[in-house]
């Protein structure tokens, strides 16, 4: 018998998202909806000399598979290059389609049982594609500063 879909782990999470308050000046914002069921995450960052996440706002309207995932984001998202957000969102999309192993994040294998549901895929993604795009866009922008 498989997991539940949604277990006591993925509504902890859910309910516990860390940074979920917007930032007051930004270096960069994304937002990500699922066309599918209408997730929208929304993400702010700002970032250091050295081009890593030194802050993250969030505001998160998501199923709860979204919100978890957020919430695993936010977590470890500080100290973090765009580089490194680039690779974690491209292995959580590759592991979603059976294309690759479990992103190196920490606390992913919760979305195992999910991976038999390809409609709430999107939600899961949200917040990685958001924060890729948003330190990316920071990092640009402070690089630029410094010339």
């Amino acid at each position: 018998m498989s997991a539940p879909l949604y277990n006591a782990e993925i509504l902890r999470l859910a309910a516990t998202i860390p940074h979920h308050e917007r930032l007051p000046e930004p270096m960069a914002t994304a937002e990500k909806r699922s066309p599918i069921c209408g997730s929208r995450v929304t993400i702010d960052v700002a970032v250091d000399d050295e081009g890593k996440v030194s802050e993250v706002g969030l505001l998160v309207r998501a199923c709860a598979l979204g919100q978890a995932s957020s919430s695993l984001l936010a977590a470890n998202i500080l100290g973090r290059t765009p580089a490194e957000l680039a690779v974690a969102r491209d292995a959580l999309t590759a592991w979603l389609a059976r294309e690759g192993d479990a992103p190196d994040w920490p606390g992913m294998d919760i979305f195992t049982p999910a991976l038999d549901y390809t409609a709430r895929h999107p939600s899961i993604r949200l917040a990685f594609e958001a924060a890729s795009e948003a330190a990316a866009e920071a990092a640009d922008t402070a690089a630029k500063a410094k010339v």
